[in-house]
């Protein structure tokens, strides 16, 4: 039987419950499976949360963007399954609630916590989603079908709540716990487990300073501890050899605000990890400029970068450049980093593979076109 539960909102039981009607109160846990339905003739499936096998936790009165669910759920009995129609007034933030939740079923970050975008990109750019359907639902909303199915209730005195789960002050009071158990997991050398935390504890700070006006006093508090934790982060990463990551999220930093030290240093490391000679070179640089008291940590780290290309070239079979020849030591000799250009080294690249019977778009080792210039062979 379809009943008005209220303006834009029609329910109708397809399963009744077989318990009271629950008590919801603000912080009860309410545990359920969804289908999210388009309307149409089809009733096209955007979302099932059984097909992901997970259900769906929100927690009553914790500012969900989908406050209509709240209202929803608050109208069933435990066991209860009900399709409910509502209007477009109640599914205008659907397409963002469903981007997290498949973010979340893919193994991803619910929230992109280390991509940055001012308040005025935001107002005059259309963003994707990702995911065309929910691109196309933004664009144009529709009322949406709801099939609800309540698990279960759990009142506040009867579960752990979860960082995901707490307040917006409760939160920024956790982060600093979550910084502190990150850095003695770091130091214990357990470096899984403190990303785990230094996440946690970004993911509480973005939740809350999406709220906040960008660019303002208490949105630049936030982003500089954001940018501790993700740089913590990055540290962990390094350990845990996963060097590309590290150079994304300190180059995301970068990008956002260049005088950051310690972006530059843990991405020059990254780099000397990888055999990117000239971008490490680079970064450690700038890491002088910025900051001039770590002179002798740098000079420390570029004999790493020589040495890690020394073994490059050794087990590539190939010398170091201008060793022992004309007095250079290591690396490129200026005299041919200013008269030499690439072009060059593709022409004498594409006649060396040519003769060889390669093609022009196999690459050339430019050390070795180097070495035949320096020995004229």
């Amino acid at each position: 039987m379809e009943q008005t539960l209220m303006l834009g909102v029609k329910k109708t039981i397809l399963h009744g419950g077989s318990s009271e009607l629950p008590r919801f109160v603000t912080g009860t846990k309410v545990t359920f499976h969804f289908r999210t339905q388009l309307c149409d003739d089809e009733r096209t499936v955007l979302d099932d949360s059984r097909k992901v096998g997970v259900p769906m936790e929100i927690v009553m009165g914790n500012m969900f963007k989908m406050e209509i669910w709240e209202t929803l759920l608050g109208s069933m009995r435990v066991g209860e399954v009900a399709e409910f129609w509502c209007d477009v007034i109640h599914t205008g933030l659907y397409p963002i609630v469903a981007k997290s939740l498949r973010r979340i079923a893919e193994g991803k970050d619910p929230v992109d916590w280390h991509i940055h975008t001012c308040g005025m990109a935001n107002v005059f750019a259309y963003h994707t989603l990702g995911y065309a359907d929910l691109d196309q639902l933004q664009k144009e909303p529709k009322p949406l079908c709801f099939m609800l199915e309540l698990l279960k209730v759990e009142q506040p005195s009867e579960y752990q709540r979860e960082s995901w789960a707490l307040s917006d002050e409760e939160r920024l009071k956790a982060v600093p716990l979550l910084h502190g158990q990150g850095n003695m997991l770091y130091k214990q050398g357990r470096y899984q487990e403190a990303t785990l935390k230094y996440k946690e504890a970004l993911i509480c700070i973005k939740n809350v300073q999406t709220k906040q006006k960008a660019w303002e006093a208490p949105w630049l508090k936030m982003e500089k501890m954001a940018h501790t934790l993700t740089l913590n982060y990055c540290q962990c990463l390094l350990r845990m050899e996963e060097y590309y990551e590290v150079i994304e999220h300190s180059s995301d930093i970068i990008s956002q605000h260049p005088g950051v030290t310690k972006a530059y240093f843990l991405r020059a490391k990254a780099h000397v990890q990888v055999w990117d000679e000239d971008e490490a070179r680079q970064d450690f640089q700038k890491v002088l400029e910025l900051d001039p008291g770590m002179k002798k940590t740098v000079k420390m780290e570029m004999a790493v970068l020589n040495m890690r290309m020394e073994e490059k070239l050794k087990e590539q079979g190939v010398p170091r450049v201008g060793q022992n020849v004309h007095g250079h030591k290591g690396g490129v000799p200026v005299w041919f980093r200013q008269h030499v250009t690439w072009a060059q080294c593709g022409r004498e690249g594409g006649k060396q593979g040519r003769s060889a019977g390669k093609t022009n778009q196999e690459p050339y080792n430019l050390h070795k076109f180097i070495s035949m210039i320096i020995y004229n062979q």
